[in-house]
């Protein structure tokens, strides 16, 4: 273990390990200790207007959108989120920027100075979030709940506004086996008369009756505000306003339809032409991503493969069956694009295997197992069986391979696959991290 004698010029590697054994458990739920430590160093209160966004699925595209629009505005905003996939400075952006290493050191030490109980990692770099913010002058603060909402780090705010993007069954343990158990937890970031916006079509009724409680203003998807989409453009339209011929973006729609809502409610002058500038250039990394010319240029290159038959590769972090059935669906839009689909997937062992496989066994017609590492990683022969097992309760027929690694199931698919054919990565942040890895 790390000892205690880190300072700001230790490197930013060391400092995350040390986080890392610094609590006795990875999640810890409570805001005891976290608010003891935000107290001593004056983080509780901000002149910036916050946003919280929970949710089963969505919080990321919705942050990234609600962040683009804004500062687009010109507004200076940050934002907290959660996993990175690559970096953690991923999980902290100013100004749309990551910030480098000695800033989040700086953050650490002077945090590690006025603890005194042990933190959990994400508490300790929500802290550390906290504080850089505190010294950015910020006009808006986005955060990103990391689990659940009302027992979350995050939740030692006071916000200005709660988002709710979706409701679905995800990390039980701790949140409850039912969507009004998860809904109670989520509905957790509401504060008396402060707005709140649910994009959950099917919104729990635990959701609505704390919101009503606390006499929340609410804007309901599917009630106070929807959407439509069309061929190449999509309309959105509340009680108050609409927004014909959007631009078809990035991100899923019903998120990007969320952060629209959300912006009813913002004390900001923000233009039509702002919004739509925005949706065509909004975009988050592992989101349904597909890699670029230069990038499958680069996987080429490092495979000795000629890059004119190289086959679309798309990238998705999903990892519950919520995001599963979007995928699927986000899938069945393009698979007449393709003559075959491949999937590369790793599964951590602790998510519920069948909901995430399921949705996807009718579309990809050949499985590429990789294993994941790590306390919750599990064997490719692991995921393979689990894989089959499904596939067999459900008559569907498959084909699959465990292999030993990230390298060697990407070397197999390529060299099966070809220019008209897609490989689909996906079932974990780990996953969409590993193959990153791989490419640079």
């Amino acid at each position: 273990m790390i000892q205690k004698d880190l300072n700001v010029n230790s490197p930013l590697g060391e400092w995350l390990s040390y986080l890392e054994h610094l609590h006795s458990k990875n999640i810890d739920m409570g805001l005891t200790r976290i608010k003891h430590v935000a107290q001593q160093l004056d983080l509780l209160h901000s002149n910036a207007f916050v946003i919280t966004v929970a949710g089963t699925n969505g919080k990321g595209t919705t942050c990234r959108l609600l962040e683009t629009i804004l500062l687009n505005a010109g507004y200076r905003v940050g934002v907290y989120s959660s996993p990175h996939i690559l970096r953690y400075n991923e999980r902290v952006r100013i100004q749309g920027q990551e910030l480098d290493d000695q800033q989040h050191t700086l953050a650490f030490a002077t945090i590690e100075q006025q603890r005194t109980p042990s933190l959990t990692y994400f508490e300790f770099s929500t802290l550390a979030a906290l504080w850089l913010f505190q010294q950015a002058q910020l006009d808006v603060i986005i955060l990103e709940v990391g689990l659940g909402g009302r027992l979350d780090a995050t939740n030692i705010i006071d916000t200005d506004l709660a988002i709710i993007t979706s409701i679905d069954i995800d990390h039980v343990a701790f949140l409850g086996d039912t969507r009004e158990k998860i809904g109670f937890e989520k509905a957790g970031i509401c504060r008396k008369n402060t707005p709140l916006v649910v994009g959950e079509p099917d919104c729990p009724e635990s959701i609505k009756q704390h919101a009503q409680a606390l006499h929340c203003p609410t804007l309901y998807r599917g009630k106070d505000f929807n959407y439509q989409l069309n061929q190449d453009s999509w309309h959105w339209q509340s009680h108050q306003q609409s927004w014909q011929d959007l631009p078809l973006c990035h991100i899923p729609l019903q998120n990007a339809a969320t952060a629209l809502a959300a912006l009813q409610f913002l004390p900001f002058n923000i233009e039509a032409q702002i919004i739509r500038q925005s949706l065509a250039t909004v975009e988050l990394a592992g989101r349904f991503q597909f890699l670029n010319v230069a990038q499958r240029q680069q996987l080429a290159k490092r495979f000795g493969l000629d890059a004119k038959q190289m086959p679309q590769i798309v990238l998705d972090v999903g990892h519950n069956p919520h995001a599963a059935r979007y995928l699927a669906s986000q899938l069945q839009q393009q698979k007449r694009n393709y003559s075959k689909i491949y999937a590369v997937c790793g599964v951590l062992q602790d998510k519920d295997a069948e909901g995430v496989l399921l949705p996807l066994l009718p579309l990809i017609a050949d499985w590429v197992c990789v294993p994941l590492a790590g306390e919750r990683g599990q064997s490719a022969e692991q995921l393979q069986s689990k894989l089959n097992v499904i596939a067999k309760k459900n008559d569907q027929v498959l084909n699959s391979i465990a292999v030993t690694s990230m390298l060697q199931g990407v070397e197999y698919t390529l060299n099966q696959s070809g220019k008209t054919d897609l490989i689909l990565l996906f079932g974990s942040f780990h996953t969409v991290a590993d193959f990153l890895l791989l490419l640079e």
